[in-house]
Order: C-alpha cells, then structure tokens, then sequence
C-alpha cells in the first residue's frame, strides 16, 4: 500500500497548513511540528487527518 507523508496529504487536500490545523483544532505551529516530527502524530489525531483530507489511514504516514 502507497504510504505518503501528513505533509504530502495536507498538500494533495488543497489545505494551507493553517486551515488543516483549523479543522484539526491544533495550532498551525503545533501541525507544522508534527509533520515535521510524524512519530509525535497520536492516533486520534491521525484518524482526523486522514478523515478531513479524505485519505485511508493506511495511506498517511512512513
């Protein structure tokens, strides 16, 4: 299965890094640390991100 990075997914999603943090409900800082820094990316927030960019689960992340 293709495996992309948050950052890649946001960018595919047509989502500015803060309106993706916007709809997370985190910080646009906190987003740009956490793509960054993906290990950091808990799962209930990985399930948001791949909801609100409209992308299997098993599609985000290394």
């Amino acid at each position: 299965m293709p495996k992309i990075t948050a950052k890649a997914a946001r960018v595919n999603a047509n989502l500015t890094l803060k309106e993706a943090a916007e709809k997370l409900g985190i910080a646009y800082q906190t987003l740009s640390s956490l793509e960054n820094d993906e290990d950091k990316i808990s799962l209930g927030l990985a399930k948001k991100m791949a909801k609100i960019y409209q992308i299997p689960m098993d599609f985000i992340f290394k």
